[in-house]
């Protein structure tokens, strides 16, 4: 093993986490920064216009991690048998490469609401503890509201993230999102432009007594220059945004927006294909990374801070890889590396309309939503076991037609086969009417949900893949049948033909999906968390752990409360860690 130059700061990850931190360091401290990340440079945005080849991304999966190399295993209860997961399932989004998963992201990018952050006290206060479900390990953050607030605000004037405030300073405004926690200022760009499918949502959404509103979207409405200075163009709505990256560099990636500004600077460093090991550490205090190239070489780059910035559980792994914590145990509940995982829970439907709506035509975060179902589900809701949920919005994200052409997208009884010229017309005529509502919402965190070590599969260096143990519960399956319903009661009004009708029988896949949690949460005593509430590891100090393997539990989508975080805990690094290192408190 080689051992390198030692730097001040070394970031594991290029996406948005691990470019927020280098950025925010590199350019408000003297501190040298390495930025290591296992896949390869970014190329630019010609590399990005011959990149949109839907077999390449949706079939191939080339712009993901290798799931042959080895990513998790998976199984219901600590009883069943784990399996490696070997094929993705739905979009991938565990990236590779600079950029990481904000490169090929789509780009959807509400906020959480202000009791997301102090959830446990929230729900207890609400409901009592003896009315929610058993086995709950939900957990505050150790944030409020009012400190992540105006990180999500940089976030988004960073990105030039669209919407229409619903929610300034307290004062509610009709067109926005009225049930949104408080912002301090507005969007920096509009909202989008809005196509077929979308404008009739919200016209029979507020017809029924909704107060529809533009999702936000990080793909940008307009022209835009980022208080950074960092200039890019609106959207074209090619219809190649979620799982690609973009060609015109309007949907927000890092790539985009901080990489210009940090290459700039001398204290900053890549180096790419280099996959890390282990982060190793001595005596309370982290020493450097190891990692290896793309010939297997095995280098010890030492540094003065380490910070952890993967896909989370890639970070979780990495600790345990690296014996940093004890790990949880669901039966005794000790240890805490490991514990509450969780993912976004659904609810969404697809249906058929009489029209042609252009699908082919969009963008990943052009949408129309409803709030009402965001954040707590109120006595209705409580009474049909469902305590919180998410934004419900039918959205436009662009076709994919060698995927979609026909592949369910066929009312039934329009085809008696699946080939032939039967299934080829009934495929032309209702591919283009084809249409969904999505909700990712809610999800609690219980004590059986964890991860740990697989003692069998192992990835092709021979480490332990990350076993999931996950299992949704009854109140998961509450939750979402209780949006579905709503849902469904939308679609019909809206003259859906082919509506869902009844409730989801059975739980969900249970698998990990794009957006998952936990493994290394955060929080206010080293007895319930791996990190404290500046994402700095209570055990050892010069460890930072930046991602939504932080979160205590899920809620909503996870990219822009990542961003937030980031922003908060670089200025905790910056603003107190660097004049005075040690354990912040």
């Amino acid at each position: 093993m080689q051992t390198l130059k030692k730097v001040d700061v070394v970031i594991v990850g290029g996406g948005w986490a691990g470019m927020i931190m280098a950025k925010e360091i590199a350019t408000r401290t003297s501190l040298s920064v390495l930025l290591l990340e296992r896949g390869g440079p970014y190329q630019g945005l010609a590399a990005n216009h011959d990149a949109k080849d839907e077999v390449d991304t949706y079939v191939r999966h080339r712009h993901t991690e290798n799931a042959a190399d080895g990513l998790v295993t998976h199984r219901r209860t600590p009883q069943s048998r784990a399996n490696p997961i070997r094929e993705f399932v739905g979009l991938p989004f565990q990236g590779t490469g600079m950029g990481g998963s904000g490169d090929h992201w789509g780009g959807t990018s509400p906020r959480w609401t202000p009791e997301s952050f102090k959830i446990a006290t929230h729900l207890k206060e609400l409901h009592g503890a003896s009315k929610l479900p058993p086995n709950l390990a939900n957990q505050d953050f150790g944030v409020t509201w009012e400190e992540i607030e105006p990180c999500y605000m940089r976030a988004e004037e960073m990105m030039g993230t669209c919407g229409k405030a619903g929610n300034l300073n307290g004062k509610k405004i009709e067109g926005g999102n009225v049930f949104e926690g408080p912002r301090s200022k507005e969007f920096p760009s509009p909202p989008h432009t809005m196509p077929y499918f979308p404008l009739l949502f919200a016209k029979t959404a507020k017809e029924m007594g909704y107060h529809p509103f533009p999702m936000p979207s990080s793909t940008l409405s307009q022209d835009y220059t980022s208080p950074d200075g960092v200039s890019s163009k609106g959207c074209v709505y090619c219809g190649h945004c979620s799982g690609y990256p973009c060609h015109v560099g309007a949907k927000a990636s890092p790539n985009f927006r901080l990489l210009p500004i940090v290459e700039k600077k001398k204290n900053f460093k890549v180096q790419t294909h280099a996959n890390v090991r282990r982060v190793v550490h001595k005596d309370g205090k982290a020493v450097g990374v190891t990692y290896l190239d793309q010939s297997g070489n095995e280098f010890m780059q030492p540094a003065e801070t380490v910070v952890l910035a993967a896909w989370g559980l890639n970070n979780t792994r990495l600790l345990m890889l690296s014996k940093t914590d004890e790990q949880y145990d669901p039966v005794t509940g000790k240890g805490q590396l490991g514990r509450n995982l969780t993912y976004n829970m659904g609810g969404g439907i697809s249906f058929f309309l009489d029209k042609p709506q252009n699908n082919f035509m969009g963008a990943g975060g052009l949408a129309m939503g409803i709030g009402e179902m965001l954040g707590d589900l109120g006595d209705e809701g409580a009474k049909e076991g469902a305590f919180r949920g998410g934004i419900v919005f039918a959205y436009n994200q662009g076709g994919s037609p060698v995927l979609a052409f026909g592949n369910g997208h066929i009312p039934p009884g329009q085809a008696h086969s699946n080939w032939g010229a039967e299934w080829k017309d009934a495929a032309i005529k209702w591919n283009e009417r084809y249409v969904s509502f999505l909700n990712t919402g809610n999800c609690f965190a219980y004590s059986h949900n964890y991860v740990d070590l697989d003692p069998t599969y192992k990835d092709k260096w021979g480490d332990p893949l990350l076993r999931c143990t996950y299992d949704s519960t009854d109140a998961d399956l509450k939750q979402i049948n209780y949006i579905r319903k709503k849902n469904i009661e939308i679609a019909k009004a809206m003259g859906g033909i082919g509506v869902p009708s009844g409730p989801i029988q059975g739980r969900g896949p249970g698998s990990p999906s794009p957006h998952t949690h936990g493994g290394a949460i955060m929080g206010l005593s080293p007895e319930t968390s791996v990190l404290n509430r500046y994402l700095q590891h209570w055990k050892i100090p010069n460890l930072w752990v930046l991602g939504a393997n932080a979160f205590p539990q899920a809620d909503e989508h996870t990219t822009m409360t990542v961003l937030g975080l980031a922003y908060w805990a670089s200025d905790a690094f910056i603003g107190r860690y660097v004049k005075r290192p040690g354990a912040l408190s």
